[in-house]
Parts: C-alpha cells; sequence; structure tokens
C-alpha cells in the first residue's frame, strides 16, 4: 500500500515554507486545500475502512511485557488486574500496541501534534484557571507530533469497545464512531474559514456541551458542573488523602493505591524534594513561580493512577498556604511516546517537557501549575517528571451510563475538541481538502473501528490466556 514519502508531506504542510521576516511568501489556503485533496487519489478515503493483521504483527502480550521496563515491580500485576476488567479496559492499556498496529496502516503524510492515546475516556471537563469548565482532551502523556488520522482512528474504536462492554449494541458504537468523524470533518471545514487566532482561542465550553444534550439530560449535568467548580480540587481532595500524624497534617496511606515509600525514610529526602520543588519552579513562568512560593510543602507519597499508567512512579505533594488553604500537586513519571518508535523522537529531551509542550499546543487552556522536572533519589535512581495539579474541578462523563444516543453526542464533542487540537498547528487547510464535504471517510472509519475492535477482543483473549497460564501475574482489587 503506497505511503506519502517526505517529499511529498512537504508539498502539503503550510510550514514547509518559510517566509521571510515581515514578508507574505505563505502558501494560499487554497493551494493546500487543493494539495490535500489531491491526496485523495494516493490514498482513496475508503482505504482507511480497512484493518488487517500484519504477516508479522509483534505479538501484543510481548509487547506489554516490553512496556512493563522500568516501571516499580510490585505494582505492574495491578495494571494487568485492570486491563483484565474488559476488552476496553485492555485497550485502554495497551497504547503501545495499538501504535504499532496503526504505523501499518495508510496515512496522508500531513502531520499534527497528536494527543497519543486518544480514546473516549481522555476526554472530558475541566476548569480552566480563570474557573470557567470547558470539554477538552485531558491527557497527554504519549504526545507526539504524529499522522492526524492514528487519532481519530484510536478514538474511533473506542466507541465501539465501550459500547460492547457497557451492553450496548456494535450498530450504536459504530454510530459514535462515525459521529466523531463527521464532527471531526465538519469542525476541520469551519476553521479553514476562520484567521489562526480564532482557531487558537477556539474552546468547547460546558454550555456548548449541555446545549448538544436531549433536554431531559442538562439540568443534571448543570448540577454536576457546579458542584465541581464549587470548591476547588484540591479542597474536595483533602479530606479524602489527609489527616494529622503526629501532630502533623500529612497524607494518608491507603496501599496499595497511596503509600509512603521507603525512601522517604533517608534523613537526605526533605533535602532531596526541596531542590526538586525549586528545579520545577524554573519551568514555571515568573507569576506561576510566585503563586508557588506562596505555598509550602507538608508531605508527599506514592499514589497509583490511571490503567496504562500503574506501575509508574507518580508522586503526589500536600502544599499549605499561610492562610491554610492545601494544594495537591502531582508529578508523574514520563518516559518516551509510544508513538516514538514509528513517529520519530521528541525535539525535546526531557519527556516531562514533552508532554507540556504538547499539552499546551493541543489544550486551549491548561494547568497553571503546569511543569516538568528530573528528580533523582538518594539511590541515585534518576526520572523525568510532568507536574500538575492532582485534580481542578474535572468533570468526567459516566460513559457507562449512555444509550446509543448520547454516545453518539458524545462522539460528536470529541471530534470536534480533537479536530480544534489537530488544527492549532495549522494544517486544517489540507485535512480539510483530504476529507471534502461527502460522508465517505465518515464511513470509512466506523468499519475500521468495528474490525479494529475485534483484534482488541482476539487480544484481550490472549492476555486471558497469558494469566491462565501463569505467564502473566496479576493483581484484583477490591
Amino acid at each position: 500500500m503506497h505511503h506519502v514519502s517526505h517529499s511529498e508531506v512537504d508539498k502539503v504542510k503550510p510550514h514547509a515554507v518559510k517566509p521571510a521576516i515581515g514578508g507574505t511568501d505563505l502558501v494560499p489556503a487554497e493551494d493546500l486545500v487543493a494539495a490535500g485533496k489531491a491526496l485523495r487519489s494516493k490514498i482513496p478515503r475508503m482505504a482507511h475502512s480497512r484493518w488487517e493483521k500484519h504477516a508479522r504483527r509483534a505479538d501484543p502480550i510481548l509487547m506489554l511485557h516490553v512496556g512493563d521496563a522500568g516501571r516499580l515491580h510490585d505494582l505492574v500485576p495491578m495494571r494487568y488486574g485492570r486491563m483484565l476488567h474488559s476488552p476496553f479496559a485492555f485497550y485502554r492499556g495497551a497504547a503501545a500496541v495499538m501504535a504499532c498496529d496503526l504505523s501499518k496502516t495508510p496515512i496522508t503524510g500531513i502531520r499534527v501534534q497528536t494527543c497519543g492515546d486518544c480514546h473516549l475516556g481522555n476526554f472530558g471537563g475541566f476548569a480552566t484557571p480563570e474557573q470557567n469548565v470547558i470539554f477538552d482532551i485531558n491527557d497527554f502523556d504519549e504526545t507526539l507530533p504524529g499522522p492526524w488520522e492514528w487519532d481519530l482512528k484510536r478514538l474511533a474504536a473506542s466507541f465501539v469497545l465501550a459500547a460492547r462492554s457497557y451492553g450496548l449494541t456494535d450498530a450504536q458504537g459504530r454510530d459514535a464512531a462515525v459521529a466523531a468523524a463527521r464532527w471531526y470533518r465538519k469542525t476541520m471545514r469551519e476553521f479553514t474559514e476562520m484567521h489562526p487566532l480564532q482557531v487558537w482561542h477556539a474552546r468547547v465550553t460546558s454550555d456548548d456541551f449541555i446545549a448538544m444534550l436531549p433536554k431531559v439530560e442538562r439540568a443534571t449535568l448543570r448540577r454536576q458542573i457546579e458542584k465541581a467548580i464549587a470548591r476547588s480540587g484540591s479542597e474536595m481532595d483533602f479530606p479524602k488523602l489527609a489527616r494529622m500524624v503526629g501532630g502533623h497534617i500529612g497524607i494518608h496511606d491507603a496501599p496499595p493505591l497511596i503509600f509512603h515509600p521507603e525512601v522517604m525514610k533517608v534523613p537526605e529526602f526533605w533535602t532531596f524534594l526541596a531542590k526538586a520543588f525549586a528545579s520545577y519552579g524554573e519551568t514555571l513562568a515568573d507569576d506561576r513561580r510566585m503563586l508557588l512560593d506562596q505555598y509550602r510543602v507538608l508531605d508527599a507519597a506514592i499514589k497509583v493512577v490511571g490503567i496504562g499508567s500503574v506501575g509508574r512512579r507518580c508522586w503526589i505533594a500536600l502544599l499549605m498556604s499561610a492562610t491554610n488553604e492545601p494544594l495537591f500537586l502531582q508529578f508523574k513519571e514520563a518516559v518516551p511516546s509510544v508513538l516514538e518508535p514509528y513517529a520519530g523522537k521528541s525535539v525535546y529531551a526531557h519527556q516531562g517537557q514533552r508532554v507540556v509542550a504538547g499539552q499546551r499546543l493541543m489544550q486551549p487552556a491548561s494547568d497553571s501549575f503546569l511543569g516538568w522536572v528530573s528528580l533523582k533519589t538518594p539511590q541515585g535512581v534518576e526520572s523525568q517528571f510532568y507536574v500538575r495539579q492532582l485534580r481542578d474541578a474535572k468533570v468526567k462523563p459516566h460513559v457507562e451510563m449512555f444509550n446509543g444516543e448520547m454516545l453518539s453526542i458524545y462522539g460528536k464533542a470529541c471530534g470536534r475538541v480533537l479536530a480544534r487540537a489537530h488544527a492549532k498547528t495549522g494544517d486544517q487547510f489540507a485535512i480539510s481538502g483530504y476529507l471534502g464535504t461527502c460522508d465517505q471517510f465518515d464511513q470509512a472509519l466506523g468499519r475500521f473501528a468495528v474490525d479494529y475492535a475485534d483484534q482488541v477482543e482476539k487480544d484481550y483473549a490472549e492476555l486471558r490466556a497469558a494469566v491462565k497460564s501463569g505467564r502473566i501475574s496479576v493483581h484484583l482489587e477490591q
């Protein structure tokens, strides 16, 4: 199958032409649209409907094992226990497997900043620094420049897998996948009529999302949003995560999910932690660093998060202001993106900086405390981390309670914000030219989503067999 060469890619990308300072020799938008349209002769839109298992496809269980390298050994069985819950849970933890599979699928050659792990569970509502709730992508651990199709295909397949997991039909899952692709296409076309600043500041607000819902659902979501922003994320977390220990406020142990590791008993640990915060503060803008300086660190602990991230080092730190207001920060280990073997290395040597830069580029508004740091324990183990608030008024849709109509509405919202995230890199003209105005690509993605969901279920069955044979150890949480 023909893949577009690098020289062909350069003809499409608007930033392939370097204008002189103050010059006007940018490629005209209509030429970029035409170049995108011309790509259909090399990669027909319906070619994206096919999923064919590669003859030398890597063993998915072996790929997962490779991804265990560097994780905290004692937590790896918990990772597999969570993936064992359902094919959709397996999918969420197996981004590396799909990255390899996507590298064998047709691509147009147009590159954007990708999410890298673009499934429906990585979207939701969250508060901006101004405390306005918007709907957007909220996980960027795997972000990297790459083909725009890869994000959209991972998103589409997640709708079919979620539908199967939550008692809906394949037709309903496919309809939601098609809705995501259709709204991605329509939104890209809208952005070709906007100037760059309009695209850059576009966002899906909570009101925009609510307006998409059936009237009966609107009041419930409004109440959920109001409850989320009534208090800051740290104020909500404080009663659950903190307690008095020896007359001092600290983080409450709840093993195996939250615990103070042995390294904290080393006398030099607090000196190490102070240096880490100073180094992290240097990655913040001056105003944000001054804000951070108004808090002092009281405690830190390891916290297990997510499915794909289980076993990666993730610290939470409890800070307190002079007025006794808590702030929880999360230091999450960052390793090379699962896309890197197929899309190329990041321009950032520090993986935490890669995550932060990708998040800032794709989101319309990002966490005030977003930064990065390298941590080296007293034992000499060094890891790279990105830092953000542990939670900031997040509103997580209850996808498990959706009917077919709600799943398609959610698909529309996800497709729209993904298009906005991709368009911020300026490639909306070429992508829109390729996608066109008919639904060929939308229907192709629907077919791909069902076929790839079938592949995921086969991979999931292999995981179950590996557990049964003892090849993989699991810890099943209560």
